[in-house]
């Protein structure tokens, strides 16, 4: 029997306010008035009421109904999720009905939770010892315990950003598995990514997503030119039962539902008939990552070395998506460059600032590709173009260093 293995990522970034190229005059900033002086509070809780009453709050509501309807049966309806630390943030801010809403669904027994970076960020690639890595992933695993009673054994970094050294580095922290993306690049031969493998250093199991199934409801469901649309359920369950493998790993956005994909596409209707037209296939169903783990062994290795870092973004599957240009980069630098002077003050709510800037999406918005993927840029982005993004992204940076700058002086710290 094959397992289905539906995974959710569930984010939404603080995005940055437009500073502007002459702010006023620097000053002593409370954390509420950095946070306010750095990100924008209108946008952010509008971006945030927006996907709830899209996407969050209805399809709680239909994923609780499915498993509840599943619940009793031979084969229950089963998912896993993984909830940024930021979004996490973004709830308890704007609207803690929203995080109930998403308790009761992880309160069923048939929703497991998976890690991640607590601030959905690129820390993972900072360096070779990764400790900033390791404390926001330590981060996010204590707000998974406290906020939602469970103690995730599995792994998913941000943007499925993945080589050796991370797996090595999960491994170290103490998680099971890891996901990553099943990119042709790193499977050989007959290998396929519904199977179970391991990293070529590590213990721990790899975790592939299968891109062309996820992607099918992901970004092609509501695509008229597609030669499948319209996708129904039934359709989509008979290509579940004639795919090869153990587990076949979906892995999307939890946006794509309401959001991404629209109501009035019928994303919905998908939603609720799918589980049913795949149970009616005797030799399908339904497996959280940790019962994959289980059922399965694993089928060989896979080696991802540095200069061969996956992910699952744009057509080249890499880390261009948010360092492949001179831009990115330029910022990328800045931030880490930050991290001794704003861990030397010892002060939690400019780390936490210092953080918040970290998150992908920041880097993402300022990419310059074009065709299909630059135009999924584009759609995310909030500022006018990646060149404008640059300049405020920058302004923000010189502002906040020249803050910490006064703080480590006003203190009399020292950066070692």
């Amino acid at each position: 029997m094959t397992s289905v293995c539906f995974q959710f990522e569930a984010h939404q970034p603080f995005r940055l306010r437009q500073l502007g190229q002459r702010p006023e005059k620097r000053k002593h900033l409370t954390f509420e008035d950095a946070f306010e002086r750095y990100f924008d509070s209108g946008l952010n809780r509008h971006v945030f009421e927006k996907v709830a009453n899209r996407c969050y709050l209805p399809a709680n509501r239909a994923l609780l109904e499915l498993i509840e309807r599943f619940k009793q049966g031979p084969r229950k309806f089963e998912v896993s999720f993984s909830v940024s630390g930021v979004l996490l943030e973004q709830m308890m801010k704007y609207d803690k009905g929203v995080l109930e809403s998403f308790k009761q669904l992880f309160d069923t027994g048939c929703v497991e939770l998976v890690d991640e970076t607590h601030y959905h960020s690129l820390a993972s690639l900072f360096d070779a010892e990764r400790e900033e890595f390791k404390e926001q992933v330590k981060l996010h695993h204590e707000k998974m315990r406290d906020f939602f009673g469970q103690v995730p054994t599995v792994f998913r970094n941000t943007e499925f950003i993945y080589n050796n050294g991370i797996a090595k580095t999960i491994e170290k922290l103490g998680y099971k598995a890891i996901y990553t993306e099943g990119i042709e690049r790193i499977l050989s031969g007959w290998r396929s990514p519904n199977y179970v493998y391991k990293p070529v250093n590590s213990d721990i199991a790899i975790l592939l997503r299968n891109y062309r199934l996820s992607d099918d409801i992901a970004y092609r469901f509501s695509a008229r030119e597609w030669n499948e649309w319209p996708l129904t359920a039934e359709k989509y369950a008979a290509w579940l039962a004639t795919t090869p493998g153990d587990t076949i790993n979906l892995c999307m956005d939890y946006e794509t539902f309401g959001e991404h994909q629209w109501n009035e596409s019928g994303i919905f209707w998908f939603l609720r008939a799918l589980p049913e037209k795949i149970l009616d296939h005797n030799n399908l169903e339904f497996s959280t990552p940790s019962e994959v783990l289980g059922k399965y062994g694993t089928m060989g290795e896979i080696d991802v070395f540095e200069y061969n870092t996956v992910s699952w973004a744009d057509m080249e599957r890499d880390t261009s998506a948010w360092l492949g240009n001179q831009m990115q980069q330029a910022v990328y630098k800045e931030v880490k460059l930050l991290e001794k002077p704003v861990k030397a003050t010892r002060n939690p709510d400019l780390i936490h600032i210092w953080r918040l800037f970290q998150t992908s999406d920041h880097f993402y918005y300022l990419c310059t590709k074009h065709w299909a993927d630059g135009d999924v840029h584009h759609y995310f982005a909030h500022m006018k173009n990646p060149y404008e993004g640059f300049a405020n992204f920058m302004t923000i940076l010189m502002d906040f260093k020249h803050h910490v700058a006064d703080y480590l002086e006003e203190h009399k710290i020292s950066v070692e």
